[in-house]
């Protein structure tokens, strides 16, 4: 079955860093474009990054520009996120996520969420 399991939150203090994987399983990884979603409490889910399907484009959002980075491996199946200078504000659940557009729509794949806390 499809399975995306996301890793590497925690607790780190302001200006540090965490690397989020997602390793997926079940689906073509390679045919698919990933992102990464969080929610913070009381605000609404927010795409974080994009990645196309052969890892040669991506997107940000503008809060995280120049401070993430989104990169795939094909081979492994796996999606990282790169979070450098975290800032409190980045507090979220954090959530991978596999898109595909197909001719009767979209297919999307989720994963179970991992917390990243930014604090001292």
């Amino acid at each position: 079955q499809v399975q995306l399991v996301e890793s590497g939150g925690g607790l780190v203090q302001p200006g540090g860093s965490l690397r989020l994987s997602c390793a997926a399983s079940g689906f073509t990884f390679s045919a698919y474009a990933m992102s990464w979603y969080r929610q913070a409490p009381g605000k609404e889910r927010e795409l974080v990054a994009t990645i196309t399907s052969a890892g040669g484009s991506t997107n940000y959002a503008d809060s995280v520009k120049g401070r993430f980075t989104i990169s795939r491996d094909n081979a492994k199946n796996t999606v990282y996120l790169q979070m450098n200078s975290l800032k409190p504000e980045d507090t979220a659940v954090y959530w991978c996520n596999a898109r595909q557009y197909v001719a009767a729509g979209r297919r999307d794949y989720w994963g179970q969420g991992t917390q990243v806390t930014v604090s001292s």
